[in-house]
């Protein structure tokens, strides 16, 4: 059983949660909400609180293929207000920030994020790691070969998962050596893999536990699901709950996701399942 401290707040993950997206950009491949009102983007975490999120997690620029990275100030000035208004509003809401500038996180943290979601695992800001350790906050690791702008042109591994629990060991070691206590791993389900690599990774999931930290999985609406599909990212959401349900039943901790009554419907069903199948 994996427990992690939020900022005082002990999150147990004996049984999946799911952390709802809140895009604070104008260009996220589905849903951002720079052109929302503050009260509508507080309307949007409320809804997500009451329809079952456990965590609310909020970014500020899009690591959608090809894009290209904001400074770290542009990405403060959009996300630490609505951070600030979620936590002055909902006290008790765990929010993550999805950054991977150190100075945006302790900031963030500083607004009352307990959370750092880190796309480049550390790999972009040599002060991530010491900053998140730091704070004492749960670091949350994710795997991307390459970076938005090149991730998706032609990607190759001699041995994907080999590649990814390599990646993984090393990097939670380090995390553990500059004192980050509670590590996350995040495959980076379509951060540098093609369709095939993103299903190869959901149907070897259960190989990550032996890493023995907490496994997050991100397959909200995207490409692998809609390309697949033949459809958009706003017609994605049948599929997602279909690979949502494959990555929990090979060991998922997390759901992060755009739709969270949908997730939360989706862990209750499969633990009722893996209950009654026992």
């Amino acid at each position: 059983m994996h427990i992690i401290n939020c900022q005082g707040q002990l999150l147990l993950l004996n049984s999946p949660k799911v952390m709802g997206i809140i895009n604070v950009t104008s260009n996220s491949f589905y849903k951002g909400f720079l052109e929302k009102s503050p009260n509508e983007i507080l309307q949007v975490a409320e809804q997500m609180l009451a329809a079952g999120a456990t965590i609310l997690d909020v970014g500020g620029q899009t690591t959608k293929p090809g894009s290209l990275p904001l400074s770290a100030e542009e990405e403060a000035e959009r996300i630490l207000p609505v951070i600030r208004n979620i936590k002055k509003t909902f006290s008790q809401a765990i929010v993550s920030v999805d950054t991977f500038y150190a100075t945006v996180a302790r900031l963030a943290v500083g607004e009352g994020a307990a959370i750092v979601n880190d796309v480049s695992g550390g790999n972009w800001d040599n002060n991530m790691l010491d900053t998140v350790a730091a704070l004492g906050v749960p670091y949350i690791c994710m795997h991307m070969q390459g970076t938005p702008e090149t991730m998706q042109q032609n990607p190759f591994y001699d041995d994907l998962i080999d590649s990814l629990l390599t990646f993984f060991i090393e990097r939670v070691a380090l995390c553990r050596a500059r004192g980050i206590k509670d590590v996350i791993i995040d495959p980076g389900f379509g951060f540098g893999k093609t369709i095939a690599h993103n299903f190869k990774i959901l149907n070897q999931l259960q190989k990550f536990e032996i890493l023995n930290v907490p496994i997050l999985a991100g397959l909200s609406r995207k490409s692998t699901i809609y390309k697949t599909l033949q459809v958009t990212p706003d017609d994605a959401l049948n599929g997602t709950t279909v690979l949502n349900t494959i990555a929990l039943l090979n060991g998922a901790n997390l759901l992060r996701v755009h739709d969270v009554k949908e997730a939360v419907e989706t862990v209750k069903l499969v633990k009722a399942y893996q209950q009654f199948s026992q």
